[in-house]
């Protein structure tokens, strides 16, 4: 892998250098020159850790088209789905290594080389939302911290910044109704980062796989409930088709955002303003992602109700044991001085914004059910 991310390397700096007009020779040879085509625009190439299908693919594409757009043609992006160079959670090394120029994804697929990547996504719930947590990585260090992960820490040939805030994680779908902390004990559950381990605290058997993986592993019995992330997702690779009780309201991914990831050596290499679109262009993508999640999750949840499938809210004694494991994990996970450096800046900063978050929030519970009365689950 060093000598592929070495040899492209040379040749995308090979190729800026020879395009640019710098040396006294080739400003001659400009001039003495008959008019030329201008120069082709330059091909990142993106790799995303959803399936083709996925509502996901459809935000990257968000994303892709406010790049190009900006940079003028400059810049284009060949936008593949999980699988077509690597896996879904092989993503963070192959941009590392320069095998692929940029991804979409989320920090939870990088877990395996630190706990402390969930924090950026999956962590604890200290009272914040996704949005509040995306505030923390621009306002309140965060990014600092994940540059300091990634970089510093695990070496990483990689810049990252986050972008959509998601909205809170269903517990997900089961065969049978789940009730009490009992009911979900020894049940095979799918999810991702901390959330595997704070689950399975709580006596679930836990798998971590890739979206695509799902309903088969559901099929085949490898797995008998599974959470993905949104009811558009679930919906659209088929998870009616395998349970029909599906949770909402969940504190055990509670504040995920997406993660733009871009080699290092890639980025440099680019102009300055082709680099600020490829940056702030996370941003704007922020505010379409959200919108279209929106409008999509809505409706699909609506149409998963009316296609037989029950929607609940995740009972309080569940949500309380949720609560419960997350202390014990943050105990254990304050153990190492980053992993507590990380939590510390977060409870900063969910105590001082969620409090003026919580008390700025009217009721909309009490405002939907005056409009709507009877449909809210409270």
């Amino acid at each position: 892998m060093t000598n592929l991310r070495e040899s492209a390397r040379f040749s995308r700096r090979s190729f800026l250098r020879k395009g640019a007009v710098g040396g006294t020779a080739a400003a001659a040879a400009a001039l003495a020159a008959p008019p030329v085509l201008a120069q082709a625009p330059i091909v990142m190439k993106m790799q995303t850790s959803w399936p083709a299908s996925d509502i996901w693919m459809d935000m990257a594409r968000e994303y892709t088209t406010r790049v190009e757009e900006m940079s003028g043609g400059r810049l284009t992006v060949d936008l593949l789905p999980a699988g077509a160079v690597v896996g879904a959670f092989q993503v963070m090394d192959a941009v590392h290594d320069g095998v692929i120029d940029a991804t979409h994804t989320v920090p939870v697929y990088w877990y395996g080389k630190s706990k402390a990547a969930s924090f950026f996504g999956t962590g604890p719930v200290f009272g914040g939302s996704a949005t509040t947590m995306l505030a923390w990585f621009y306002q309140g260090g965060g990014a600092e911290l994940y540059r300091e992960l990634t970089q510093d820490i695990l070496g990483l040939n990689v810049y990252g910044y986050m972008g959509m805030p998601m909205p809170a994680q269903p517990f997900g779908w089961f065969k049978n109704e789940v009730n009490t902390v009992a009911d979900v004990q020894g049940l095979k559950y799918r999810t991702v980062g901390l959330a595997a381990d704070l689950l399975q605290s709580m006596g679930m058997s836990v798998a971590q796989l890739p979206g695509g993986e799902i309903v088969p592993a559901m099929e085949r019995g490898v797995i008998d409930a599974f959470e993905f992330n949104n009811p558009s997702s679930d919906r659209r690779f088929g998870a009616q088709d395998v349970a029909k009780n599906y949770y909402l309201s969940s504190y055990h991914q509670a504040s995920e955002s997406f993660e733009f990831i871009f080699n290092r050596d890639f980025m440099d290499d680019l102009p300055e303003d082709l680099q600020a679109i490829l940056k702030y262009g996370v941003e704007a993508s922020a505010t379409s992602n959200l919108a279209l999640a929106m409008r999509e999750y809505s409706k699909d949840l609506a149409e998963l109700s009316a296609g037989g499938v029950t929607v609940h809210r995740t009972p309080k004694e569940i949500l309380a044991a949720q609560l419960d494991a997350w202390d014990t994990l943050i105990a254990d996970l304050e153990t190492d001085p980053f992993n507590k450096k990380v939590m510390d800046s977060q409870r900063a900063w969910t105590e001082q914004v969620a409090y003026y978050e919580l008390m700025n929030a009217p009721d909309l519970g009490l405002a939907f059910e005056h409009y709507y009365p009877g449909k809210l689950k409270l």
